[in-house]
Order: C-alpha cells, then sequence, then structure tokens
C-alpha cells in the first residue's frame, strides 16, 4: 500500500500536463498516506511556486493560527497533508491568479483522495475547493458556505481564505474567528491526540 502511495505522489510530482504555464510545471503538495487533515486550497501561488512550500507568507501563518499549529508541525508531521486543486501556479489574471486547470483534478484527485484512508478533518479553502468537496454549497456566498459548512458535523469546515487581503472580511464576520476558530483547533487537537493514540 505504501508504495502504491508513494508511486502515486512521485507520478504527481513529475506531472507535466500543462506546460504552457507562465512558470512552468511545478507540482506543489504535502502528502503522506498517514495524514489525518486535508487543507484543501486552490492553487499554489507565485510565491509558493518560487519557494516550493506551501503557504510559507503571511496566509499560512494566519492559517496555522487558526489551526493552533506550530510551523514546524505545519511542515514536518506527516498527519498534516496539503492538497490544493490545482497542484501548479496557474499564472495571474486580472483580478488575481487564474483557476486552477481542470485537468488536474480530473487526472489527479480522484485518485488521491480515495488513496488517503484516514483523514479525519478536512479544511476547504476557496470556490474551486468548496465545488469539488461540497458541490452544494457551490452557488452559496463565501458567508454562507462557511456557515453553513460549520453548522454539520466538525469533519470538514469551509474556511475563508486566510490572506491579509481578507482582512475586511474578517472585521465583517467576527462570528469566524469567534465561533468557528476554537472548533476547528479542538477538532484539530482531536485529530492529533487521537492519531497519537493508535
Amino acid at each position: 500500500m505504501q508504495q502504491d502511495f508513494d508511486t502515486l505522489t512521485r507520478q504527481m510530482r513529475a506531472c507535466r500536463l500543462c506546460n504552457d504555464l507562465p512558470l512552468g510545471p511545478n507540482p506543489i503538495f504535502q502528502l503522506d498516506e498517514r495524514a489525518k487533515i486535508l487543507i484543501v486550497g486552490q492553487a499554489p501561488g507565485r510565491i509558493t511556486h518560487l519557494k516550493n512550500r506551501p503557504f510559507d507568507d503571511p496566509s499560512g501563518d494566519r492559517l496555522r493560527g487558526w489551526l493552533g499549529i506550530e510551523k514546524s508541525a505545519f511542515y514536518g508531521d506527516p498527519r498534516i497533508g496539503i492538497f490544493p486543486m490545482g497542484l501548479c501556479f496557474p499564472g495571474s489574471g486580472p483580478s488575481g491568479d487564474k483557476p486552477p486547470p481542470d485537468i488536474c483534478a480530473m487526472t489527479w484527485r480522484e485518485k488521491t483522495m480515495r488513496a488517503l484512508k484516514h483523514v479525519e478533518l478536512t479544511l476547504v479553502l476557496g470556490a474551486y475547493a468548496i465545488a469539488w468537496h461540497l458541490p452544494h454549497l457551490s452557488r452559496q456566498s463565501v458567508v454562507q458556505a462557511v456557515r453553513h459548512a460549520s453548522d454539520g458535523e466538525d469533519r470538514m469546515f469551509v474556511l475563508p481564505h486566510p490572506s491579509p487581503r481578507n482582512n475586511r472580511w474578517l472585521k465583517q464576520n467576527p462570528w469566524f474567528e469567534a465561533d468557528v476558530v476554537p472548533r476547528i483547533r479542538q477538532n484539530v487537537r482531536r485529530s492529533l491526540r487521537e492519531a497519537e493514540g493508535r
């Protein structure tokens, strides 16, 4: 089983389906077969592409704060996985980064999600991740999606993007950090604690 998973991740890292990307293909993700917590974003940004490490920026600092996880654990604990909808930086558009190419999810997502058999908590960031993981929420606003996902079982949460560009959203929706973030932290601790006990 481990060999099969290792083969899959090697294939993803070697993927060159999108040779026409502005900075070229560079699949970036953080996955281990033992993952208990899965962070699902849109696609690596330009800084991530250059650093070759996801969320190594102010957005990542805020995300780790929301999760209550130190940076060393975020990158070093195999129970924490990061698997964006698009594995490579898709390039910049007039109002931010371009959408992740559909071919990426079509090629890799289903088989990888099937291989991640131990995920207990999924954190979903962005419209493309919502559309795949929570399609019934795909037509809702970010506020509605965050609210509705957090009203269900504590196994999947929708988060606003932790970018500093979302400071206004967070000020307008203080309930997220007051009510939802503590529940996310509690579930992060539970997933990691239960994993340690096995």
